[in-house]
Parts: C-alpha cells; sequence; structure tokens
C-alpha cells in the first residue's frame, strides 16, 4: 500500500501577525578585557604567605645542605681513589663557587643602582616640592654623576653644563635636564614599550594553545621592564628585574589601573569592533594596550626624574605607533 500526499486544511486556525511576535532579544557586543595582561598583573602583584616563604626558604636550605654534603663526600672519596682527577674536579668546583660569588655580586651592585634611581626621584620630588635652587643644583648635580660615562647622554650633559648657569628658578632647570639628557632615554624606552605591546598582541591573536598569552605578558612585560631599567641607568639583574616587575605590577593594581579606562577607551573600541570579527584578535588588541600601560608605568618608577607636564607619554599613542598595520590584513 503506498501512502499518498497529505492535506491539512488550515483556513480555520487564524494567520499569525507580525506584530504579535516576540522581540529580538538584545545580544551583549563582545568586549574584550585583555584577561591574559589581568592574569598577569595579579600574578606579578600577588605577594606570597609568611607560610609559603618559609617553606620556599627552608626547602632551599634543606636542597642546598643536602647539594654541598653530596659533592663534598663525592670530591673526597675521588681523591682518595684518584688524586688527580679529584684534584681536577675540586678545582672545577672552586670556579663554579667563584662564578656564583660574582654572580651574586652583581645582583646586589644592581639592587644599589636601582636604590640610587629611587634616591634620585625621592629628591627630585623633594625639590619640586620646596622650589628650592639650591635642592634642584644638588639633584642636577647628582643626575651628572649618575649619568657620566654614557655616551647617549653626553650632548646633554654638555648642554646643562652650559645653560645651569643662566637658570634662577628650580623647576626650570629641573625640566632643562629632564629635556635635555632624559628626552633621548625616554624615546628608546618608548620603543622598548611598543616591541613589547606588539609581541603581547601578537601571540595573543595568533597563537591558539591555552595559557601561551599569559605566558607571553609575563615574559614580556618583565623583559620590556627589565630594558626600560637598563636605559634610565638601573641596570637590574634577575632578582632585580623580579622586584621591579612587582613594584610596577602592584602600583598598578592597587590604582586600578590594568583596565579600560579614559586612555583606552578608544582602544576598546576598536577591540570590540575586531572581536566581531575574530576574539582572539581583540583580545590581542587590549592586551598590546594594557601592556603599553604597564610601560608607561614602568617609565615612572625606573625614571631618576618625574615626568614633567607635557612629557608623560600617552598609552593611546604608544598602542598606535605600536600596533598600526598589525591587525589591519
Amino acid at each position: 500500500m503506498t501512502n499518498g500526499p497529505v492535506l491539512i486544511d488550515l483556513e480555520d486556525q487564524p494567520e499569525p501577525k507580525v506584530e504579535d511576535a516576540a522581540p529580538v532579544p538584545d545580544v551583549m557586543p563582545i568586549v574584550p578585557k585583555g584577561q591574559a595582561m589581568q592574569v598577569a598583573a595579579r600574578l606579578g602583584a600577588r605577594r606570597p604567605s609568611r607560610l609559603a616563604r618559609w617553606f620556599w626558604g627552608l626547602l632551599g636550605a634543606f636542597i642546598s645542605a643536602v647539594v654541598s654534603v653530596a659533592a663534598w663526600d663525592f670530591v673526597t672519596g675521588l681523591v682518595t681513589r684518584s688524586p688527580v682527577l679529584g684534584w681536577t674536579v675540586t678545582g672545577i668546583g672552586a670556579a663554579l663557587l667563584l662564578v656564583a660569588m660574582a654572580m651574586f655580586v652583581r645582583e646586589l651592585a644592581g639592587f644599589a643602582r636601582l636604590r640610587r634611581v629611587d634616591q634620585l626621584r625621592a629628591r627630585a620630588d623633594t625639590a619640586l616640592a620646596s622650589g628650592n635652587l639650591s635642592d634642584a643644583r644638588d639633584v642636577i648635580d647628582r643626575l651628572l654623576a649618575f649619568y657620566k660615562g654614557r655616551s647617549d647622554t653626553a650632548w646633554g650633559r654638555d648642554r646643562i653644563a652650559e645653560r645651569r648657569g643662566e637658570v634662577m628658578d628650580s623647576d626650570a632647570l629641573l625640566h632643562l635636564a629632564e629635556t635635555e639628557m632624559l628626552s633621548p632615554l625616554d624615546q628608546a624606552a618608548q620603543r622598548e614599550v611598543e616591541a613589547a605591546a606588539r609581541q603581547v598582541a601578537a601571540v595573543t591573536a595568533l597563537v591558539p594553545l591555552a595559557l601561551a598569552d599569559v605566558v607571553a605578558a609575563l615574559t614580556s612585560n618583565m623583559r620590556m621592564i627589565r630594558r626600560v631599567a637598563e636605559i634610565y641607568g638601573g641596570r637590574a639583574g634577575t632578582l632585580g628585574s623580579w622586584r621591579l616587575f612587582r613594584a610596577v605590577m602592584t602600583h598598578l593594581v592597587a590604582t586600578g589601573a590594568v583596565a579600560a579606562g579614559d586612555d583606552l577607551i578608544g582602544t576598546m573600541a576598536g577591540g570590540g569592533a575586531l572581536a566581531k570579527l575574530s576574539r582572539r584578535f581583540g583580545e590581542g588588541l587590549v592586551n598590546g594596550a594594557l601592556t603599553a600601560r604597564v610601560g608607561v608605568a614602568a617609565m615612572e618608577v625606573c625614571r631618576p626624574l618625574p615626568f614633567g607636564e607635557g612629557q608623560k607619554p600617552r598609552v593611546s599613542g604608544l598602542v598606535k605607533r605600536a600596533l598600526t598595520g598589525l591587525f589591519d590584513r
């Protein structure tokens, strides 16, 4: 038996009306938040608990003791079995110990250099607050001594030496030092910030691996902060770089600066528009902008003089130079 077509009569039912249809629900626009930079900032600013510090300290002491005793037993036993080979290994161990001590001394020198920058910044803040010309001249003397021997500041030092006697106002004298000596360093630091923002944005947008954007944000920002410190004369070592990274991130988290603000409104709008095409591209744009904001904060922390009026770089300008052409293809 073959089934034929079935006819359903709808003449008795009312026709649907368009005006009675339910409205289309509004879909919230996808606004990227820069999640990778948010996580990196929280990791950098998080202070370990006292219990965790005790644990890692005791663990390090225990491992050092075990390694030292094992090395001593190994060397003494080797000297007993083969004196020549044993004393050779002893010499290698002594050389390794000397290299470790040299690295430790370099770390201490890096911390001392960072403290010197902090002292210069504090004296400059005091001179600006007091308006005392003698305090400003003392800051200039210390600044010239700090940058003595650097070829990239030679022209600025000569200009300050020529004109400092003509300036009789503390604010003007500090402004002279800022424009003549620190402007080339500011430009070099801005280039480092732009490169880091470009790298974080590209990795976030193009690498689909989980946590790759967080790792890229952490490593790029730490490298950027270290390079900015070196440009301004900090020369931070490994531990000093981590100290700077924590100081910058703690400041940003405490002030709520690792979030959307007035200087990121345009970037957030562009990231939202780009997120409609690709969510990762939108996240990359915002992560790059937040990296630029971290870079500006690093410049403020590492700079021996505070930014004068109109001298502080704008995040929007850094982002525009760093990311122009990266997402428009």
